[in-house]
Protein backbone atom coordinates (compact mmCIF):
# COMPACT_ATOMS: atom_id res chain seq x y z
CA UNK A 1 0.00 0.00 0.00
CA UNK A 2 2.81 2.30 0.73
CA UNK A 3 4.77 1.46 -1.81
CA UNK A 4 1.35 2.39 -4.61
CA UNK A 5 0.79 5.59 -2.60
CA UNK A 6 4.93 6.77 -3.35
CA UNK A 7 4.21 6.28 -6.69
CA UNK A 8 0.90 7.28 -7.55
CA UNK A 9 1.51 11.19 -7.77
CA UNK A 10 4.52 10.55 -10.08
CA UNK A 11 7.40 12.51 -10.32
CA UNK A 12 5.94 16.16 -9.00
CA UNK A 13 5.46 14.24 -5.79
CA UNK A 14 8.07 13.79 -2.73
CA UNK A 15 7.96 10.74 -1.10
CA UNK A 16 9.55 12.06 2.10
CA UNK A 17 10.03 8.90 4.17
CA UNK A 18 13.04 7.73 2.14
CA UNK A 19 16.47 9.02 1.34
CA UNK A 20 18.75 11.33 2.69
CA UNK A 21 17.20 13.94 4.72
CA UNK A 22 18.83 17.14 4.15
CA UNK A 23 18.63 16.76 0.13
CA UNK A 24 14.82 16.21 0.69
CA UNK A 25 14.59 19.01 2.92
CA UNK A 26 16.52 21.34 0.12
CA UNK A 27 14.43 19.52 -2.70
CA UNK A 28 10.76 20.25 -1.23
CA UNK A 29 11.95 23.92 0.50
CA UNK A 30 13.64 25.63 -2.15
CA UNK A 31 10.32 26.04 -4.87
CA UNK A 32 8.70 27.20 -1.47
CA UNK A 33 11.41 29.59 -0.55
CA UNK A 34 11.32 31.15 -4.10
CA UNK A 35 7.32 31.14 -3.57
CA UNK A 36 7.28 33.07 -0.24
CA UNK A 37 10.01 35.54 -2.04
CA UNK A 38 7.57 36.21 -4.78
CA UNK A 39 4.68 36.13 -2.29
CA UNK A 40 6.57 38.78 -0.54
CA UNK A 41 7.33 40.86 -3.41
CA UNK A 42 3.66 40.53 -5.30
CA UNK A 43 2.80 42.25 -1.22
CA UNK A 44 5.86 44.67 -1.65
CA UNK A 45 4.72 45.52 -4.94
CA UNK A 46 1.53 47.47 -3.86
CA UNK A 47 3.50 49.55 -0.64
CA UNK A 48 6.06 50.21 -3.32
CA UNK A 49 4.10 51.39 -6.13
CA UNK A 50 2.00 53.61 -3.36
CA UNK A 51 5.04 55.00 -1.98
CA UNK A 52 6.92 56.15 -5.03
CA UNK A 53 3.75 57.28 -7.09
CA UNK A 54 1.27 58.31 -4.00
CA UNK A 55 1.28 60.41 -1.13
CA UNK A 56 2.76 59.22 1.94
CA UNK A 57 -0.48 59.41 3.99
CA UNK A 58 -0.94 56.81 1.03
CA UNK A 59 1.68 54.49 1.89
CA UNK A 60 0.86 54.89 5.26
CA UNK A 61 -2.61 53.36 4.89
CA UNK A 62 -1.99 50.87 2.38
CA UNK A 63 1.37 49.85 4.81
CA UNK A 64 -0.43 50.00 8.37
CA UNK A 65 -3.92 47.89 7.37
CA UNK A 66 -1.50 44.40 7.64
CA UNK A 67 -2.54 43.22 10.82
CA UNK A 68 -6.13 43.90 9.80
CA UNK A 69 -6.04 41.47 7.06
CA UNK A 70 -3.49 39.11 8.59
CA UNK A 71 -6.39 38.61 11.38
CA UNK A 72 -8.93 36.72 8.88
CA UNK A 73 -6.12 35.31 6.56
CA UNK A 74 -3.79 34.39 9.48
CA UNK A 75 -7.33 32.18 10.61
CA UNK A 76 -7.79 30.62 7.27
CA UNK A 77 -4.28 30.11 7.35
CA UNK A 78 -3.84 27.92 10.18
CA UNK A 79 -7.09 25.87 9.06
CA UNK A 80 -5.41 25.47 5.31
CA UNK A 81 -1.95 24.48 7.21
CA UNK A 82 -4.57 21.75 8.93
CA UNK A 83 -5.27 20.43 5.84
CA UNK A 84 -1.61 20.23 4.71
CA UNK A 85 -0.81 18.07 8.09
CA UNK A 86 -3.96 15.35 7.62
CA UNK A 87 -3.38 15.24 3.97
CA UNK A 88 0.19 14.25 4.37
CA UNK A 89 -0.45 12.37 6.85
CA UNK A 90 -2.70 10.12 5.13
CA UNK A 91 -0.13 10.45 1.70
CA UNK A 92 2.24 8.89 3.91
CA UNK A 93 0.21 5.36 5.32
CA UNK A 94 -1.11 5.16 1.76
CA UNK A 95 -4.43 5.64 2.43
CA UNK A 96 -5.56 6.78 -1.15
CA UNK A 97 -9.20 7.35 -0.39
CA UNK A 98 -9.14 9.50 2.62
CA UNK A 99 -6.75 11.74 0.36
CA UNK A 100 -9.37 12.29 -2.00
CA UNK A 101 -12.01 13.05 0.43
CA UNK A 102 -9.76 15.77 2.43
CA UNK A 103 -9.19 17.09 -0.86
CA UNK A 104 -12.84 17.60 -2.00
CA UNK A 105 -13.61 19.00 1.85
CA UNK A 106 -11.08 21.20 1.74
CA UNK A 107 -12.06 22.84 -1.24
CA UNK A 108 -16.10 22.74 -0.91
CA UNK A 109 -15.15 24.49 2.94
CA UNK A 110 -12.15 27.32 1.51
CA UNK A 111 -15.20 28.27 -1.27
CA UNK A 112 -18.03 28.35 1.39
CA UNK A 113 -15.24 30.07 4.00
CA UNK A 114 -14.49 32.68 1.78
CA UNK A 115 -18.29 34.40 1.83
CA UNK A 116 -17.84 35.10 5.63
CA UNK A 117 -14.63 35.82 5.88
CA UNK A 118 -15.35 38.43 2.78
CA UNK A 119 -18.86 39.91 4.90
CA UNK A 120 -16.25 39.80 8.09
CA UNK A 121 -13.51 41.88 7.07
CA UNK A 122 -15.55 44.36 5.17
CA UNK A 123 -17.58 44.58 8.29
CA UNK A 124 -15.03 45.04 11.08
CA UNK A 125 -12.56 47.17 9.15
CA UNK A 126 -13.49 50.32 10.69
CA UNK A 127 -13.56 49.55 14.11
CA UNK A 128 -10.02 47.99 13.46
CA UNK A 129 -9.26 51.14 11.58
CA UNK A 130 -10.11 53.71 14.59
CA UNK A 131 -8.92 50.83 17.13
CA UNK A 132 -5.50 51.60 15.50
CA UNK A 133 -4.98 55.18 16.40
CA UNK A 134 -5.35 55.66 12.35
CA UNK A 135 -4.43 59.35 11.74
CA UNK A 136 -7.52 61.35 10.53
CA UNK A 137 -5.53 62.23 7.18
CA UNK A 138 -5.08 58.42 6.65
CA UNK A 139 -8.43 56.72 7.15
CA UNK A 140 -10.16 57.49 4.38
CA UNK A 141 -8.02 55.43 2.17
CA UNK A 142 -6.97 52.36 4.41
CA UNK A 143 -11.10 52.31 4.86
CA UNK A 144 -11.04 51.96 0.66
CA UNK A 145 -8.19 49.91 0.04
CA UNK A 146 -8.89 47.48 3.39
CA UNK A 147 -13.11 46.91 1.78
CA UNK A 148 -11.81 46.21 -1.77
CA UNK A 149 -9.52 43.89 -0.67
CA UNK A 150 -12.07 41.52 1.35
CA UNK A 151 -14.52 42.11 -1.47
CA UNK A 152 -12.09 40.01 -3.10
CA UNK A 153 -10.89 37.41 -0.67
CA UNK A 154 -12.15 34.13 -1.93
CA UNK A 155 -8.98 34.43 -4.86
CA UNK A 156 -6.41 34.21 -2.35
CA UNK A 157 -8.00 31.90 -0.37
CA UNK A 158 -8.81 29.16 -2.91
CA UNK A 159 -5.12 29.76 -4.19
CA UNK A 160 -3.80 28.92 -0.39
CA UNK A 161 -5.92 26.15 -0.01
CA UNK A 162 -4.86 24.23 -3.60
CA UNK A 163 -1.67 25.33 -2.94
CA UNK A 164 -1.95 23.30 0.40
CA UNK A 165 -2.88 20.23 -0.99
CA UNK A 166 0.45 20.27 -3.57
CA UNK A 167 2.27 20.73 -0.47
CA UNK A 168 0.89 17.97 1.28
CA UNK A 169 1.98 15.60 -1.68
CA UNK A 170 5.27 17.29 -1.52
CA UNK A 171 4.51 19.09 -4.57
CA UNK A 172 5.58 23.01 -3.90
CA UNK A 173 6.93 23.45 -7.75
CA UNK A 174 3.97 24.38 -9.23
CA UNK A 175 2.79 26.72 -6.57
CA UNK A 176 5.75 28.90 -7.10
CA UNK A 177 4.88 29.03 -10.79
CA UNK A 178 1.53 30.27 -10.90
CA UNK A 179 2.75 32.75 -8.01
CA UNK A 180 5.60 34.11 -10.17
CA UNK A 181 3.06 34.50 -13.04
CA UNK A 182 0.31 36.55 -10.52
CA UNK A 183 3.11 38.58 -8.87
CA UNK A 184 4.36 40.04 -12.65
CA UNK A 185 1.18 40.61 -13.24
CA UNK A 186 0.09 42.44 -9.73
CA UNK A 187 3.17 44.49 -10.59
CA UNK A 188 2.27 44.78 -14.20
CA UNK A 189 -1.68 45.71 -12.90
CA UNK A 190 -0.10 47.81 -10.00
CA UNK A 191 1.88 50.22 -12.26
CA UNK A 192 -1.05 50.46 -14.76
CA UNK A 193 -4.16 51.34 -12.09
CA UNK A 194 -1.72 53.82 -10.47
CA UNK A 195 0.44 55.42 -13.44
CA UNK A 196 -1.68 55.28 -16.20
CA UNK A 197 -5.35 55.23 -14.74
CA UNK A 198 -4.59 57.43 -11.73
CA UNK A 199 -7.10 55.03 -9.67
CA UNK A 200 -4.81 55.69 -6.11
CA UNK A 201 -5.11 53.16 -3.78
CA UNK A 202 -8.00 52.01 -4.78
CA UNK A 203 -6.31 51.04 -8.24
CA UNK A 204 -3.62 48.96 -6.25
CA UNK A 205 -6.43 46.98 -4.22
CA UNK A 206 -8.39 46.12 -7.63
CA UNK A 207 -4.64 44.81 -9.41
CA UNK A 208 -4.22 42.68 -6.00
CA UNK A 209 -7.13 40.82 -5.90
CA UNK A 210 -7.63 40.01 -9.78
CA UNK A 211 -3.79 38.69 -9.42
CA UNK A 212 -5.33 36.80 -6.13
CA UNK A 213 -7.91 35.60 -8.55
CA UNK A 214 -5.99 34.38 -11.47
CA UNK A 215 -3.43 32.44 -9.37
CA UNK A 216 -6.36 30.55 -8.10
CA UNK A 217 -7.64 29.36 -11.46
CA UNK A 218 -4.55 28.11 -12.17
CA UNK A 219 -4.03 25.94 -8.37
CA UNK A 220 -7.79 24.87 -9.09
CA UNK A 221 -7.15 23.90 -12.65
CA UNK A 222 -4.50 22.12 -12.12
CA UNK A 223 -5.88 20.15 -9.34
CA UNK A 224 -8.65 18.87 -11.87
CA UNK A 225 -5.93 18.01 -14.56
CA UNK A 226 -4.02 16.17 -11.55
CA UNK A 227 -3.85 12.42 -11.71
CA UNK A 228 -6.54 10.39 -9.31
CA UNK A 229 -5.08 10.95 -6.00
CA UNK A 230 -5.47 14.83 -5.66
CA UNK A 231 -8.15 15.19 -9.13
CA UNK A 232 -10.31 17.76 -7.93
CA UNK A 233 -13.98 16.81 -9.21
CA UNK A 234 -17.14 19.30 -9.27
CA UNK A 235 -19.22 16.23 -8.64
CA UNK A 236 -17.62 14.56 -5.98
CA UNK A 237 -17.35 17.92 -4.00
CA UNK A 238 -18.51 17.49 -0.43
CA UNK A 239 -17.99 17.65 2.93
CA UNK A 240 -17.10 14.46 5.07
CA UNK A 241 -17.39 15.61 9.12
CA UNK A 242 -14.83 13.21 10.19
CA UNK A 243 -12.43 14.16 8.06
CA UNK A 244 -13.63 18.00 8.69
CA UNK A 245 -12.78 17.54 12.29
CA UNK A 246 -9.20 16.50 11.99
CA UNK A 247 -8.83 19.41 9.72
CA UNK A 248 -10.13 21.79 12.49
CA UNK A 249 -8.29 19.65 14.84
CA UNK A 250 -5.10 20.34 13.53
CA UNK A 251 -5.40 23.36 11.62
CA UNK A 252 -8.14 25.51 13.87
CA UNK A 253 -5.30 25.92 16.75
CA UNK A 254 -2.61 27.40 14.47
CA UNK A 255 -5.50 29.96 12.68
CA UNK A 256 -6.36 30.81 16.27
CA UNK A 257 -2.88 31.20 17.07
CA UNK A 258 -2.03 33.38 13.73
CA UNK A 259 -5.30 35.10 14.29
CA UNK A 260 -5.02 36.47 17.46
CA UNK A 261 -1.72 37.50 17.10
CA UNK A 262 -2.77 39.76 14.14
CA UNK A 263 -5.80 40.98 16.70
CA UNK A 264 -2.86 42.42 19.54
CA UNK A 265 -0.49 43.90 16.72
CA UNK A 266 -3.47 45.96 15.76
CA UNK A 267 -2.93 47.46 19.51
CA UNK A 268 0.98 47.19 18.63
CA UNK A 269 0.16 49.72 15.27
CA UNK A 270 -1.60 52.19 17.45
CA UNK A 271 1.44 52.56 19.55
CA UNK A 272 3.31 53.16 16.38
CA UNK A 273 0.69 55.00 14.95
CA UNK A 274 1.01 58.00 17.74
CA UNK A 275 4.17 58.97 16.44
CA UNK A 276 2.95 60.37 13.41
CA UNK A 277 2.53 59.34 9.34
CA UNK A 278 6.83 59.13 9.11
CA UNK A 279 6.52 56.43 11.84
CA UNK A 280 4.31 55.06 10.48
CA UNK A 281 6.26 54.92 6.86
CA UNK A 282 9.40 53.97 8.71
CA UNK A 283 7.25 50.86 10.45
CA UNK A 284 6.09 49.71 6.99
CA UNK A 285 8.91 49.81 5.17
CA UNK A 286 10.71 47.88 7.98
CA UNK A 287 7.89 45.48 8.21
CA UNK A 288 8.18 44.86 4.50
CA UNK A 289 11.98 44.01 4.74
CA UNK A 290 11.47 41.96 7.98
CA UNK A 291 9.50 39.56 5.82
CA UNK A 292 11.85 38.66 3.32
CA UNK A 293 14.42 38.22 6.18
CA UNK A 294 11.65 35.57 7.58
CA UNK A 295 11.74 33.73 4.55
CA UNK A 296 14.64 30.84 4.56
CA UNK A 297 13.19 29.95 8.17
CA UNK A 298 9.61 29.87 7.34
CA UNK A 299 9.67 27.80 4.44
CA UNK A 300 11.90 25.29 5.98
CA UNK A 301 9.23 25.44 9.07
CA UNK A 302 6.77 24.58 6.16
CA UNK A 303 9.03 22.13 4.90
CA UNK A 304 9.26 20.54 8.26
CA UNK A 305 5.27 20.70 8.83
CA UNK A 306 5.12 17.88 5.95
CA UNK A 307 8.61 16.19 6.33
CA UNK A 308 7.23 14.94 9.98
CA UNK A 309 3.57 14.43 8.83
CA UNK A 310 4.49 12.53 6.18
CA UNK A 311 6.98 10.25 8.36
CA UNK A 312 4.87 10.02 11.15
CA UNK A 313 1.87 9.04 8.97
CA UNK A 314 4.94 6.02 7.99
CA UNK A 315 5.30 5.52 11.61
CA UNK A 316 9.02 6.80 11.31
CA UNK A 317 9.45 8.58 14.72
CA UNK A 318 13.41 8.96 14.97
CA UNK A 319 13.50 9.62 10.98
CA UNK A 320 11.37 12.61 11.75
CA UNK A 321 13.30 14.08 14.57
CA UNK A 322 16.28 13.88 12.67
CA UNK A 323 14.56 16.21 9.84
CA UNK A 324 13.56 18.55 12.48
CA UNK A 325 17.10 18.87 13.62
CA UNK A 326 18.71 19.25 10.32
CA UNK A 327 15.97 21.42 8.79
CA UNK A 328 16.82 24.06 12.01
CA UNK A 329 20.92 23.59 11.19
CA UNK A 330 19.71 24.87 7.74
CA UNK A 331 17.54 27.80 9.33
CA UNK A 332 20.32 28.86 11.04
CA UNK A 333 23.28 29.01 9.08
CA UNK A 334 20.61 30.92 6.30
CA UNK A 335 19.96 33.47 8.69
CA UNK A 336 23.24 34.44 9.89
CA UNK A 337 24.09 34.96 6.36
CA UNK A 338 21.11 37.20 5.84
CA UNK A 339 22.47 39.16 8.54
CA UNK A 340 25.39 40.93 7.47
CA UNK A 341 23.62 42.32 4.58
CA UNK A 342 20.75 43.91 6.28
CA UNK A 343 22.68 45.69 8.70
CA UNK A 344 25.42 47.49 5.85
CA UNK A 345 22.84 48.37 3.75
CA UNK A 346 19.37 49.27 5.65
CA UNK A 347 19.10 52.97 4.69
CA UNK A 348 19.17 51.48 0.97
CA UNK A 349 16.26 49.26 1.34
CA UNK A 350 14.18 51.66 3.31
CA UNK A 351 14.68 54.25 1.16
CA UNK A 352 14.15 51.91 -1.60
CA UNK A 353 10.37 52.13 -0.48
CA UNK A 354 10.50 55.67 0.95
CA UNK A 355 13.01 58.19 0.39
CA UNK A 356 11.93 60.87 2.65
CA UNK A 357 14.68 61.66 5.47
CA UNK A 358 12.71 60.73 8.96
CA UNK A 359 11.38 57.52 7.19
CA UNK A 360 14.80 56.49 5.97
CA UNK A 361 16.28 56.86 9.97
CA UNK A 362 13.44 55.46 11.60
CA UNK A 363 13.45 52.22 9.19
CA UNK A 364 16.89 52.30 9.53
CA UNK A 365 16.74 52.07 13.55
CA UNK A 366 14.08 49.43 13.47
CA UNK A 367 15.97 46.85 11.18
CA UNK A 368 19.37 47.10 12.67
CA UNK A 369 18.08 47.23 16.37
CA UNK A 370 16.07 43.71 15.69
CA UNK A 371 17.75 41.59 12.72
CA UNK A 372 20.25 39.86 15.15
CA UNK A 373 17.15 38.64 16.76
CA UNK A 374 16.06 36.16 13.81
CA UNK A 375 18.49 33.97 14.69
CA UNK A 376 16.54 33.32 18.24
CA UNK A 377 13.45 33.44 15.55
CA UNK A 378 14.43 30.17 14.09
CA UNK A 379 13.87 28.33 16.70
CA UNK A 380 10.28 28.68 17.77
CA UNK A 381 9.27 28.31 13.52
CA UNK A 382 11.28 25.00 12.85
CA UNK A 383 10.13 23.39 16.54
CA UNK A 384 6.15 25.08 15.92
CA UNK A 385 6.31 23.60 12.35
CA UNK A 386 7.56 20.37 13.85
CA UNK A 387 5.07 19.89 16.16
CA UNK A 388 2.48 20.38 13.67
CA UNK A 389 3.25 18.51 11.32
CA UNK A 390 2.68 15.92 14.28
CA UNK A 391 -0.68 16.63 14.06
CA UNK A 392 -0.45 18.96 17.69
CA UNK A 393 -1.71 22.34 16.93
CA UNK A 394 -2.38 23.10 20.66
CA UNK A 395 0.76 23.27 21.96
CA UNK A 396 2.40 25.39 19.54
CA UNK A 397 -1.16 27.86 19.90
CA UNK A 398 -0.88 28.04 23.49
CA UNK A 399 3.09 28.92 23.56
CA UNK A 400 2.88 31.25 21.06
CA UNK A 401 -0.23 33.49 21.90
CA UNK A 402 1.68 33.48 25.45
CA UNK A 403 4.89 34.75 23.75
CA UNK A 404 3.72 37.15 20.90
CA UNK A 405 0.06 38.16 22.63
CA UNK A 406 0.44 38.12 26.73
CA UNK A 407 3.92 39.07 27.20
CA UNK A 408 4.07 41.64 23.95
CA UNK A 409 0.80 43.89 25.68
CA UNK A 410 2.26 43.79 29.35
CA UNK A 411 5.73 44.42 27.60
CA UNK A 412 3.69 47.51 25.69
CA UNK A 413 1.80 48.71 28.60
CA UNK A 414 4.19 48.56 31.16
CA UNK A 415 7.46 50.77 28.83
CA UNK A 416 5.44 52.85 27.60
CA UNK A 417 3.40 53.83 30.85
CA UNK A 418 6.22 53.36 33.63
CA UNK A 419 9.38 53.31 31.23
CA UNK A 420 9.44 55.40 28.20
CA UNK A 421 6.99 56.08 25.58
CA UNK A 422 9.53 55.69 22.59
CA UNK A 423 10.25 54.00 19.50
CA UNK A 424 13.30 52.07 20.13
CA UNK A 425 12.10 51.08 23.77
CA UNK A 426 8.48 49.93 22.65
CA UNK A 427 10.11 47.93 19.10
CA UNK A 428 12.10 45.72 21.63
CA UNK A 429 9.13 44.13 22.82
CA UNK A 430 9.22 41.93 19.31
CA UNK A 431 12.45 40.25 19.52
CA UNK A 432 11.61 39.98 23.88
CA UNK A 433 8.59 38.13 22.74
CA UNK A 434 10.59 35.66 20.08
CA UNK A 435 13.10 34.77 23.08
CA UNK A 436 10.17 33.73 25.54
CA UNK A 437 8.62 31.77 22.75
CA UNK A 438 11.90 30.10 21.72
CA UNK A 439 12.63 28.94 25.17
CA UNK A 440 9.01 27.32 25.86
CA UNK A 441 8.66 25.80 22.90
CA UNK A 442 12.41 24.22 22.50
CA UNK A 443 11.38 23.03 26.43
CA UNK A 444 7.71 21.52 25.36
CA UNK A 445 9.43 19.59 21.99
CA UNK A 446 12.31 18.08 24.40
CA UNK A 447 9.50 16.46 26.52
CA UNK A 448 6.92 16.05 23.74
CA UNK A 449 5.74 12.17 21.90
CA UNK A 450 4.87 13.34 18.21
CA UNK A 451 3.35 10.11 18.05
CA UNK A 452 0.62 10.42 20.02
CA UNK A 453 -1.16 13.06 17.84
CA UNK A 454 -1.07 11.62 14.78
CA UNK A 455 -4.44 11.19 12.49
CA UNK A 456 -3.70 8.04 11.02
CA UNK A 457 -4.26 4.97 13.72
Amino acid sequence: MKGEGSVIGRSRDLDMTRGSIAPLLVRFSVPLLLGNIFQQLYNTADAWVVGNFLSNEAFSAVGTVGPIVNMLVGLFMGLSGGVSVVISQYYGSGARDKVRESVHTAVLVTFLLSFLFAAVGIAIAPAMIRMMNTPAEVVPESTAYLTIYFAGITGLMLYNIGTAILRAIGDSARPFYFLVFSTLLNIVLDLFSVVVLGMGVEGVALATIAAQGISAVLVLVTLMRSDDLIRLEIGRLGINPSILARIVRVGLPAGIEMGVTAFSNVFVQSYINQFGADCMSGWTAYSKIDAFIFLPMQSLSLSVTTFTAQNLGAGQVGRAKRGTTAALLMSLCISAVLLLPVMIFSPDFVRFFNDRAEVVACGTTLLRLISPFYLVNCVNRIYSGALRGSGNSRAPMVITLSSFVVFRQIYFYVVSNHVANELVPLAMGYPGGWIVCSILMFAYYRRSRPERYTVVK
